[in-house]
């Protein structure tokens, strides 16, 4: 857009004049990117809104029966916010902006392209298939490819003769326990927890949590998105289950897991 652009998150602008610096420091055609904007307290959010209607700024000056109200503008700029927690955003403040859009994981292919971006800024020599392997089990998730890199150069360069290739890259994926479809130890346990504790489901999500001390919003926010996207689990009024294809995975019966037409197992 041939602008600039300021960048800040919603838990980083406690008060409304943190919000108001930003805002009056911003020049014509501007880019404002708050990240995690569901965060924002609704003081600091309620600023926002004559911001994005009338490119204004309301303040009060003062205190008691002497405060005044005065209305700065602001120069024209865009708002861009990026949460994971969609509902949670105030219906006034979703309502405000002009667009709304989701962004899906990405593909394999587009993993490869950022990991290569990658391994040159790291300066790590990388083969097309180890990079390739790191992608696959990523997640679709650029944070999480970087992070994978990063062990898996490591091991190179202790294990190996410090270049990723594809044996090297399983090899270090293995000892971090990430599977070829990208679960790690923690994604197991949720499976396991359900298969084997309870039957396979349906359970409670606070139950599921209990049984592997963990906390059920990290089960709703990092786990269960992914489980849910390759169809190892699934929702019900009743609770989570894992589906067949979950069992395939972990190596489990289905058909020994489930109850028969009488309800026995």
């Amino acid at each position: 857009m041939g602008s600039s652009i300021r960048v800040t998150s919603g838990p980083a602008v406690e008060r409304t004049g943190d919000l108001a610096a930003i805002l009056t420091n911003l020049h014509k055609q501007d880019i404002l990117f708050i990240d995690e904007i569901h965060r924002l307290h609704r003081a600091v959010e309620e600023v926002l809104y004559p911001a994005m209607e009338d490119s204004a700024l309301d303040i009060v000056i003062g205190k008691g029966p002497g405060a005044k109200s005065l209305r700065l503008s602001l120069p024209t700029f865009t708002l861009i916010g990026a949460t994971t927690r969609f509902a949670l955003l105030s219906p006034p403040l979703r309502d405000r902006f002009g667009a709304v859009y989701h962004l899906d994981f990405y593909d394999e292919a587009s993993i490869e392209t950022i990991l290569k971006r990658s391994a040159r800024i790291l300066q790590v020599e990388a083969e097309a298939e180890g990079l390739a392997e790191v992608a696959r089990r990523a997640r679709g998730t650029p944070r999480v490819a970087n992070r994978l890199l990063k062990r898996v150069r490591d091991y190179a360069q202790v294990k190996a003769d410090g270049i990723v290739t594809h044996t090297v890259a399983v090899e270090a994926l293995t000892r971090l326990e990430v599977d070829p479809m990208g679960l790690d130890e923690l994604d197991r346990k949720v499976l396991y927890s359900i298969i084997d504790k309870f039957n396979g489901g349906p359970v409670g999500l606070d139950t599921i949590a209990a049984s592997i001390s963990e906390e059920s919003d990290a089960i709703t926010d990092i786990y269960e998105p992914y489980l849910l996207q390759l169809g190892f689990l699934e929702r019900t009024p009743r609770g989570r289950m894992a589906t067949r294809r979950a069992y395939e995975h972990l190596g489990r019966d289905y058909e020994k897991g489930k109850p028969n037409q009488q309800g026995l197992w």
